[in-house]
């Protein structure tokens, strides 16, 4: 026995789609969020029954999640709303290279890594996932005010965390970091002219064609960061923020019904990415010490940032603790961002089978924390039986009493 559950490809698809897509939903109702759900079912599938190794449509589709999801996040960026709490964001963000410098030292020391490993180690723990974040902000129970708060902080922090992640991969020599950041500078100011000349020359011969362009210029895009060696989305983030800064110009490739559908597209293949990043996971991984070593990063790191976020935000702003806490609490998963650096510290930097066990336990827990402490309403389903009607009478014009057939009602939360 090689432990391979066999059975037909076509069958396997089928119910690994019914299963990331109804899932995850039912047990939402638990308020377990469905991201982690499909890295369970990924990891269940793989572990338990060695089934997708060495396949090549779920890479390819997991490409599709991952590259949608941050093109996604780019093209949330809005820059009158950066500006406008400016001095609070740069505070943040201040506050932010501060923790990142010190996590850098301190997990250099208890683990002797070098310090590019280090800073990789310390943004995989401090990094909020952007994407996830803006999916699940409705779900968190905040007002207004508080989700601006978290939407501007977690893209702000996300900027710096690319920038950084950049550096370290390519700073091993002075002439790969030059090479590198021309090729990248020279990626973001050819973009607007892309994004002139489809508008212009394409896309009134092809109309209704916006979203493909911005998807395939945004692969095109992920797999040239992804050369340079920053991962898929970088680029792809690029791109969203290019079709940002150009909305007022070319108000049709970052319109809001674009948005809505690059919003949806992303939902439905981001499964597929946390079902690989499951599919990859060995028992080798979850040995005590991993688990123990990933919970006490929860315990350390966690309370760490709910707690500075309260503290800058009492500080700067006056506000009371409870919502400060409410904010910084909103902003501790770290789902995304530390799957695609666990795995750029293990196929860069060899990192152990206990530390890379220790980030994947860090970031399942501290990615459920928010929906049971913030008590996030479970999301509401249509009621699944129609409210029973009695037959009414009417009186016919001649005078006779006659039936009318039953009529369904619609289920109203107005008062009758």
């Amino acid at each position: 026995m090689d432990g391979t559950f066999h059975l037909n490809e076509e069958l396997q698809y089928l119910l690994v789609v019914v299963g990331l897509f109804i899932v995850p939903r039912v047990l939402q109702r638990l308020r377990i969020p469905s991201a982690i759900t499909c890295v369970a079912i990924g990891a269940a599938l793989g572990m338990g029954f060695g089934l997708f190794h060495g396949d090549g449509v779920m890479p390819l589709l997991s490409t599709l999640g991952i590259v949608s999801l941050f093109l996604f996040a780019g093209l949330e960026v809005d820059f009158a709303e950066l500006r406008r709490g400016l001095a609070v964001t740069i505070g943040h963000l201040l506050l932010q290279v501060a923790l990142l410098a010190s996590g850098t030292w301190v997990l250099g020391a208890i683990f002797d890594l070098p310090w590019r490993p280090s800073l990789l180690l310390a943004l995989a723990l401090l990094t909020p996932s952007t994407g996830f974040i803006l999916d699940s902000l409705s779900a968190f129970g905040l007002n207004e005010q508080q989700q601006f708060w978290v939407k501007t902080k977690a893209i702000a922090s996300e900027l710096v965390a690319l920038g950084a992640l950049f550096f370290v991969v390519q700073s091993t020599s002075v002439e790969s970091l030059g090479l590198m950041t021309l090729a990248l500078g020279l990626m973001v100011v050819l973009l607007p002219s892309v994004f002139q000349i489809f508008a212009s020359r394409i896309l009134p011969f092809a109309p209704k064609s916006e979203f493909a362009f911005l998807m395939i210029l945004a692969l095109v895009c992920a797999y040239v960061t992804r050369h340079l060696g920053v991962y898929y989305l970088v680029g792809a983030f690029v791109v969203g923020v290019t079709a940002v800064r150009l909305r007022k110009r070319l108000p049709a490739l970052a319109s809001e019904r674009l948005l809505i559908g690059i919003e949806l597209f992303a939902s439905f293949f981001i499964p597929f990415y946390f079902f690989k990043a499951g599919l990859r996971l060995k028992q080798e991984y979850f040995a005590w010490q991993a688990v123990l070593l990933g919970l006490a990063f929860v315990v350390v790191a966690v309370p760490l940032r709910v707690g500075t976020v309260a503290v800058f935000r009492r500080l700067a702003l006056g506000e009371p603790w409870r919502d400060g806490a409410r904010v910084g609490l909103s902003l501790v998963p770290t789902l995304v961002f530390t799957l695609v650096l666990a795995d750029i510290l293990r196929e860069r930097y060899a990192l152990s089978s206990h530390l890379f066990g220790a980030l994947i336990v860090f970031a399942l827990v501290n990615t459920a924390l928010p929906g049971v402490l913030l008590r996030a309403a479970p999301p509401e389903f249509a009621e699944p039986d129609a409210p029973r009607s009695e037959p009414t009478t009417t009186v016919a014009a001649a005078g006779e009493v006659s039936p009318e057939a039953p009529t369904i009602r619609t289920v109203s939360s107005e008062p009758s």
